[in-house]
């Protein structure tokens, strides 16, 4: 199987206690969302980032791809999310492993088709993850869920509303099935913004990162 590795920075706090986990989109590399952690450092001073580089080659000829697109079918892509989900999946393991962490202690973040990759590997670990923070992305096999699901971690979806790559409408799909199958999903559409992540997006997914890490999360889908 496939190793993967990627940049990361440590705990701003010296003690990583927590893990948040970048999976780029198609076509970037690692060093694409490792620049987030800069930005919620403060929010999460406990927290390691790291950023794996997918594990193939692009087939557009730059960067990295989880799985290869031809066009935006869901059978091809559920087929590709599941073939590499093994892969992310041994990575998760073995990164949280070298910490001595759980998978309380783990959040997911992606872009597009990071996000993809996300919400499929993070629904289906036999322990739940913290957190899964999704942006411009989609949902794969989204028929197929509430069959195969395994855990129920808070979720966050943030798209723009002018993305002319994967269209807004695939947010609500997403959404939508996540919250039928009893997820406590929220979501935002960024106004104006492309295939990106604005400001507001980047603070709303610092601030949901660090209430579910402190369990505010999981209290409110609880009731308490």
């Amino acid at each position: 199987m496939a190793k993967i590795t990627g940049p990361s920075i440590v705990a701003a706090s010296g003690k990583s206690e927590q893990l948040v986990i970048l999976c780029h989109g198609y076509g970037a590399d690692g060093n694409d969302l490792i620049g987030l952690a800069p930005h919620w450092q403060k929010l999460l001073p406990n927290a390691d980032f790291i950023s794996p580089n997918a594990p193939q080659r692009c087939d557009a000829g730059f960067g990295y791809q989880w799985f290869p697109i031809s066009r935006l079918d869901p059978a091809e892509l559920l087929r590709g999310v599941e073939g590499a989900a093994p892969i992310l999946n041994e990575f998760i393991d073995e990164e949280l492993a070298k910490r001595g962490l759980d998978e309380s202690k783990l959040a997911l973040v992606g872009f597009s088709q990071g996000t993809i990759m996300s919400l499929h590997v993070g629904l289906r670990r036999s322990r739940s993850v913290a957190a899964i923070v999704g942006y411009s992305g989609a949902m794969a096999g989204g028929e197929r869920l509430k069959g195969e699901l395994t855990s129920r971690p808070p979720v966050l979806l943030v798209h723009g509303d002018a993305d002319e790559m994967l269209p807004v409408s695939r947010m609500h799909d997403a959404a939508r099935v996540l919250g039928e199958a009893g997820i406590n999903v929220q979501w935002h559409v960024s106004p104006g913004v492309g295939h990106g992540i604005d400001p507001e997006g980047l603070e709303l997914g610092g601030r949901f990162l660090r209430d579910a890490f402190a369990g505010a999360l999981a209290d409110a889908a609880a009731g308490g």
